[in-house]
C-alpha cells in the first residue's frame, strides 16, 4: 500500500550534521587555546621565595629534554639570543625569569645564564616552586 503524494526519501539531510560539526569545532579550538598555558616544567622547591608579577618579564623555560623556549615557544640558543636582544632594546629593565626543570643538565642552565650575561638582562630571576606547608 502506497501513500498518495508522497515519495520516499532517497537523500539524508546533511545539514543538521554539518551544524553539529561546527559546533564541535568552535568548541574544540576555543577549549584547546584556552589550555595551553606554557611549557610544563618540573620546578624545584625553595625555601624562601620572592614571587615576580610583572606583566612585561619574558619567561626562558628549560625542559628536561634540554629544549629551551621562550614565553612557550621552543627556540635555539640563537633565535634566544635575537629576541632576547630585540626585548632588551626596546625595554632595558625588562625582568626575565628562568624556569629549569630539576632533572635538566646543568650545563643548559649554565648557556642560557651565560646568554642572559651576555645580552645585559639586568633582572634575571629562577622560579621555583612553594615548599610543602612553607612561607609567603
Amino acid at each position: 500500500m502506497q501513500v498518495q503524494g508522497k515519495k520516499p526519501y532517497n537523500e539524508i539531510n546533511i545539514t543538521p550534521l554539518v551544524d553539529l560539526t561546527f559546533v564541535l569545532l568552535i568548541i574544540f579550538i576555543l577549549l584547546t587555546t584556552a589550555a595551553v598555558q606554557g611549557i610544563k616544567v618540573d620546578l624545584p622547591s625553595a625555601s624562601s621565595s620572592q614571587v615576580l608579577d610583572q606583566p612585561k618579564s619574558r619567561v626562558i623555560a628549560v625542559a628536561n629534554d634540554g629544549t629551551v623556549s621562550i614565553d612557550a615557544v621552543p627556540v635555539s640558543m640563537a633565535e634566544l639570543e635575537q629576541e632576547l636582544r630585540t626585548s632588551i632594546a626596546s625595554t632595558p629593565d625588562l625582568p626575565v625569569i628562568l624556569r629549569g626543570d630539576r632533572a635538566v643538565q646543568y650545563d643548559q642552565i649554565m648557556q642560557v645564564l651565560d646568554l642572559c650575561s651576555k645580552v645585559g638582562v639586568g633582572s634575571l630571576g629562577m622560579a621555583s616552586t612553594r615548599p610543602p606547608g612553607g612561607g609567603a
